[in-house]
């Protein structure tokens, strides 16, 4: 007997689906994914516009597979990698069956906010509105942000949670495991993330990167994971190019005697040996790359589509 048949002869039928997680950067999107999931596949990071692509966290929860989409933050694109990012989060959740509407409960509805549920009247998927970040405010302040919002769109549901914490996070987990269609798991039960550990690799270095140099380095870096070789001990040994567009932002990243890209490494290669379960060997090159914000193989590579204009 499968697992997946055991557990319908327990608690019935299996469910599962896609949640799209929608709302502006910093809302805490990648926050909640890694609450829901109880491990951590998604980056987070302070600076805004750090998840690229669509990278999902799997759930399970009692008889249910919960596959959440985590969208880049929608916000107004000015270059062409921002308008690839934003389109990426629109068919996101045009693909799910649910979407989660993040609002920051600290920023109410904002600009950001406020054009964000304008456009999603055109998504006819069943929504449920999540404020995040409650501890920060007031209750009577998160009630009339509650009704302001569910005046504006129809929400099915209405949760305040604290993604950080994770008050709220279970409440949310088994409502959102009742509510994807019936039908079986697409993923093995044992896998979090559809992600290949090569990507997620690159993913915790590029937070790093974000951690270590967010005051001088902007957004023209991203990193590629070139080799990824198990060894017959066990261990892994990763090959990883920093890619930056001008030779002052490579020195940056080196730092002076090489110690920003060593102390880097380190702290990237701590987290995927975490991860990954063994011991991890993690050498990192930097190289500059210009203009790569306009090459559409490096789009490819991050899971974005290259917009044409």
């Amino acid at each position: 007997m499968t697992d997946e048949s055991q557990r319908q002869a327990a608690s019935g039928p299996t469910r599962c689906g896609f949640v799209a997680l929608i709302g502006a950067p910093n809302v805490g999107k990648s926050t909640l994914v890694n609450a829901l999931v109880g491990a951590k596949v998604t980056i987070v990071s302070r600076k805004v516009q750090t998840t690229r692509a669509l990278i999902r966290g799997i759930v399970i929860e009692n008889n249910a597979q919960i596959i959440l989409v985590d969208t880049p933050g929608i916000f107004a694109p000015k270059r062409r990698l921002d308008r690839a990012m934003v389109s990426t989060a629109w068919s996101g959740a045009h693909d799910a069956d649910l979407v989660c509407v993040l609002l920051d409960a600290k920023a109410g509805i904002d600009e950001e906010a406020d054009s964000i549920l304008t456009k999603l009247a055109t998504v006819a998927h069943p929504k449920i509105l999540v404020l995040n970040k409650v501890d920060l405010v007031p209750r009577e302040k998160l009630l009339a942000l509650a009704k302001a919002a569910n005046d504006r769109l129809k929400f099915e549901d209405t949760f305040m949670i604290s993604a950080l914490s994770g008050d709220g996070v279970d409440d949310l987990r088994r409502t959102l495991a009742g509510m994807v269609p019936a039908g079986p798991f697409h993923y093995p039960e044992d896998q979090m993330s559809d992600a290949p550990m090569r990507h997620l690799a690159a993913e915790i270095t590029r937070e790093k990167i974000f951690r270590q140099l967010h005051q001088e380095l902007p957004y023209q870096s991203t990193v590629e994971t070139d080799s990824w070789t198990e060894r017959k001990d066990k261990s892994i040994r990763i090959e990883q190019t920093i890619f930056v567009e001008r030779e002052s932002q490579r020195k940056i990243v080196l730092g002076k005697g090489g110690a920003t890209i060593k102390s880097i490494g380190a702290d990237a290669r701590k987290e995927i040996a975490g991860i990954a379960g063994v011991p991890v060997h993690l050498f990192l090159f930097v190289k500059v790359r210009e203009n790569w914000g306009e090459d559409p193989d490096r789009y490819r590579e991050m899971g974005l589509e290259f917009p044409k204009e």
